[in-house]
């Protein structure tokens, strides 16, 4: 049966199923290195979400752009921070990826995985990039609010709050109402979380 798929689609299946060897013939054929498909997700994108770092690598040292994003705002890095994946996270921040991309929900990076307690994940950024730990997303939550009322308070989460203080996080700096964020952990009468910002507050 005739193929009438172009270079670039087979390209972008390519990247979608981690065959690294068609990934570079298809190139090699004349395959757009930044071509999207019909929701405008690179190749880049396509392999990082299926998981294959072995592409998201070769297409690194192919100089495709890294940023560029789909029709819901993801990209690699942002996809890595949503879906707890340190190792593609690392990747992408070591290619230089900007850290100031923003989720379709207006949040950095680091919104999504203080939000969803991804430890790791949130230690690493704050650690090893300058990601603005104080960005406000659309919803006017911080990282610092969005992991207090999105949590259980519980051990991570408290580790999460004194991460993020620790790092630069405001404690008093409020949500779009104006209630402080010991104000939310009253509400929620996470104990151990309004402790950990008094005494930053102090």
């Amino acid at each position: 049966m005739l193929d009438t798929r172009t270079v670039d689609e087979t390209y972008l299946e390519a990247a979608a199923a981690g065959d690294l060897d068609a990934v570079k013939a298809a190139l090699a054929n004349g395959a757009d290195k930044n071509a999207v498909d019909r929701e405008e997700a690179t190749a880049i994108l396509r392999a990082a979400r299926a998981g294959h770092l072995d592409v998201v690598r070769a297409l690194i040292a192919e100089g495709v752009d890294i940023d560029a994003q789909d029709q819901i705002c993801a990209n690699p890095f942002l996809h890595g921070c949503i879906n707890d994946q340190l190792e593609l996270v690392k990747i992408m921040v070591e290619a230089g990826t900007d850290l100031k991309a923003l989720t379709r929900m207006g949040g950095n990076g680091l919104t999504p995985a203080a939000e969803k307690g991804y430890l790791e994940l949130v230690r690493y950024l704050l650690e090893n990039t300058r990601i603005n730990v104080n960005l406000t997303n659309n919803l006017g939550w911080t990282a610092l609010i969005e992991t207090i009322i999105l949590g259980d308070g519980g051990p991570v989460r408290q580790e999460l709050v004194g991460l993020l203080l620790q790092h630069g996080a405001k404690p008093g700096m409020p949500d779009k109402w104006g209630v402080p964020p010991i104000e939310l952990a009253r509400e929620k009468g996470y104990t151990e979380i309004v402790s950990i910002l008094e005494r930053h507050l102090a």
